[in-house]
């Protein structure tokens, strides 16, 4: 596993949840359909001077931001969205009053070799304002057929003009489930979309990292999916007997069980979350945080607690409309209100804290020694004991050196004299990454004692 293949996967569309089947409605612009079904189906009751409006695009932005009136193109956008299939730029959006604005770039995408930055906000694409326009319709002129060229305006947090960008749009590829092996036996998964292929991924990986002592199970820049995926993903955890709870206008709250999975993770769980983990991600996590099944790390997640439905028209034109809101199965509000972690966690360093502490707890008993901090990179480590050693009883695995987010680091071993060994990392340490240095408990004294307990070390490399 390359070392950058831990850090950095997105997900390119936010606020995702949940998908109805086709029914059939006729009308060039099916407005009367649209204002029945929103007076019949929309979560909360909707006034007649909203229902009234020309237009299903007028009516919808009277309402909450994720009930939008999509276009048979912006549909198929949005579908493809969810399942990771993208002909596009390669970024990460969110709305803005400025039009969207760009939470992340993916390493490699046309937008990155166009030099588009994390922060920039896109205000209007081929000449056309999409100022306030919802992130489904920004998504669908954004994106085109592959080897297009788009043109994009944006502005950039301290610059006081507007730049002019034009990209070429290609097909970009973003696995459903991404899975590696950390040092220390500890699997990690990161799920990118709640999509129909999530649990099966999800199996598939549990099921190749066999003898994992704990997990990471990473939901960061996850934006959700469908309701029937989430019911999976919770169903991972053998504790979760519901993935949440949901309330629709005018009926009684249903609870959703878990669906029970053929792979579990097995041991302690840590669940990564950031502001941009949002929907089917906040119902599996309010779900997991409730029983007590995971620690959290991170940031507050988005706070989108609402189930949008589908109503798909003749002409292929499509109604996404919130008609629920979901809570923890115990009934804790999810809605603005978000998912607080349990250890919050500098942005970008959730997963290297949630590791330093699942080794840690393998290392009940340990000797914990004073923090190395701005060490170079070629930092060569001397581990010095109290006691004469008889280093030629010491096992293979006694000396440990693992970089915090990543895999374990070759070191060699020298013995200086029969107190000291001298460990030295057989390639460069990573400029502003942590590690942490153990010595295990599996070498024996010259006097013939086995050594008591093993030290450990945290590690800081300078900037």
């Amino acid at each position: 596993m390359k070392r950058r293949s831990v850090r950095y996967f997105v997900l390119l569309l936010m606020a995702i949840l949940f998908y109805m089947p086709f029914a059939s409605f006729a009308s060039a612009e099916p407005i009367e359909d649209i204002r029945q079904l929103v007076r019949d189906e929309y979560v909360d009751a909707v006034p007649e001077s909203v229902l009234m409006k020309k237009t299903g695009k007028e009516i919808t932005d009277a309402l909450d931001p994720h009930s939008v009136y999509l276009s048979k193109k912006e549909y198929e956008g949005f579908i493809n969205g969810i399942d990771q299939r993208i002909v596009g730029i390669g970024v990460v959006l969110e709305e803005n009053a400025k039009g969207v604005k760009i939470i992340s770039v993916i390493p490699n995408s046309p937008a990155e070799q166009a030099g588009i930055l994390q922060g920039d906000i896109i205000t209007a694409v081929n000449g056309t304002s999409i100022a306030e326009m919802a992130v489904q319709s920004a998504i669908a002129l954004i994106g085109g057929e592959e080897g297009t060229v788009v043109s994009l305006s944006i502005q950039r947090p301290d610059v006081s003009k507007t730049m002019k960008v034009q990209v070429k749009r290609k097909e970009i590829h973003l696995p459903v489930v991404e899975s590696a092996i950390l040092g220390g036996r500890i699997g990690y998964i990161r799920l990118n979309s709640f999509s129909d292929e999530a649990a099966g991924e999800m199996n598939d990986a549990i099921q190749s990292m066999k003898g994992m002592e704990s997990w990471i199970f990473d939901l960061r820049d996850n934006g959700g999916g469908y309701i029937t995926a989430a019911q999976d993903v919770a169903g991972f955890f053998p504790d979760v007997r519901y993935a949440f709870q949901l309330r629709e206008k005018n009926k009684q709250p249903l609870l959703y069980e878990a669906k029970r999975q053929k792979h579990m993770f097995n041991g302690p769980v840590a669940v990564l979350l950031n502001k941009n983990s949002a929907s089917a991600s906040e119902m599996v996590a309010a779900s997991l945080k409730e029983k007590g099944a995971a620690t959290f790390y991170g940031q507050r997640s988005y706070g989108k607690g609402t189930m949008q439905a589908m109503f798909p028209f003749e002409d292929g034109s499509v109604l996404k409309l919130t008609t629920a809101r979901f809570y923890s199965p115990g009934g804790q509000a999810v809605d603005q209100v978000g998912v607080l972690p349990d250890h919050k966690t500098e942005i970008g360093r959730e997963l290297a804290f949630a590791h330093r502490d699942l080794l840690r707890s393998g290392l009940k008993g340990y000797t914990r020694m004073r923090s190395l901090n701005n060490v170079p990179k070629t930092k060569t480590f001397l581990i010095e004991m109290n006691t004469p050693m008889n280093w030629k009883t010491m096992a293979p695995e006694t000396v440990k050196l693992i970089e915090l987010g990543g895999e374990e680091v070759p070191v060699t071993v020298h013995v200086e004299n029969d107190r000291a060994l001298k460990v030295t990392p057989t390639s460069p340490l990573v400029t502003g990454e942590s590690y942490l240095l153990i010595v295990h408990p599996k070498v024996t004294s010259k006097a013939g004692k086995p050594m008591k307990k093993g030290i450990y070390v945290e590690v800081q490399v300078k900037k």
